[in-house]
């Protein structure tokens, strides 16, 4: 039976890809890692190439052949990690905005307090944010409250990329319906898990913004967020 595994979705990590595998590597808790990589100009997957020779039964690499967007990527890594049964799949950022440290506090509520998806929160318990600016933080957990208010999600961190899915719930989705391949791609995932009416619990943890490497964020991600939502939300209600 396999247990965990992390996916870790990259483009032009190479500043941060050896640290963060490390990291996860190194922690109490065994975890296996898929890196999911396009094809990265600055030859990302090339180092987990090496590493694989440190790691070869934890480590594994998917290389796609152009960027092509967060959500596709993690849909790739999803059935890759289906198809060989691990029973508990972790979404999680290369550049250490997600403390890998809080991997086992994910897992925990999984595994022991029975969540079917755990999200690393950066607002249940107030705004645990580091070094971003004020209008960034505005943004972020307005898109929060807004998408709360769209759906009727009771989640105060609809937007997380910091996750733990029972391979249940990954199961039951048909990602073939998924139409988002940006940061709404986790607000997708995160209410066709409420609609099926999955256990979701919120584990509260601290975001540190990115020290190497260029943030993925861009005007039209945002877009795609604020105006999806609204239409998935319609499209939830007419096929009811």
């Amino acid at each position: 039976m396999k247990d965990a595994i992390v996916i870790i979705p990259t483009y032009n990590e190479i500043e941060n890809i050896t640290s963060i595998l490390e990291a996860v590597f190194n922690l109490p808790k065994p975890f296996d890692v898929l890196v999911v990589d396009d094809n990265s100009p600055d030859l990302t997957s090339e180092k987990v190439k090496e590493l694989q020779q440190k790691y070869p039964e934890q480590l594994h690499l998917e290389v796609r052949q152009k960027k092509a967007g967060l959500g596709t990527a993690y849909i790739h890594g999803f059935k890759w990690c289906l198809e060989r049964d691990y029973n508990f799949i972790f979404e999680m950022d290369a550049d250490f905005s997600h403390n890998p440290n809080d991997l086992i506090k994910l897992y925990n509520a999984c595994a022991i307090e029975n969540a079917d998806l755990a999200i690393g929160s950066r607002y249940v318990k107030g705004v645990n944010v580091v070094n971003w600016p004020l209008s960034r933080v505005i943004l972020s957990y307005g898109a929060s409250m807004y998408v709360r208010f769209i759906t009727g999600m009771p989640i105060k961190d609809a937007t997380a990329g910091f996750i733990c899915y029972k391979k249940e719930v990954l199961q039951a989705i048909n990602f073939n319906e998924i139409k988002f391949i940006g940061y709404a791609f986790q607000i997708e995932m995160k209410f066709k898990t409420y609609l099926k009416k999955f256990k979701i619990k919120e584990v509260p943890v601290i975001f540190t913004d990115r020290t190497k490497g260029q943030s993925k964020l861009s005007s039209s991600i945002i877009s795609e967020a604020i105006f999806g939502v609204v239409k998935m939300k319609l499209i939830s209600i007419f096929r009811k």
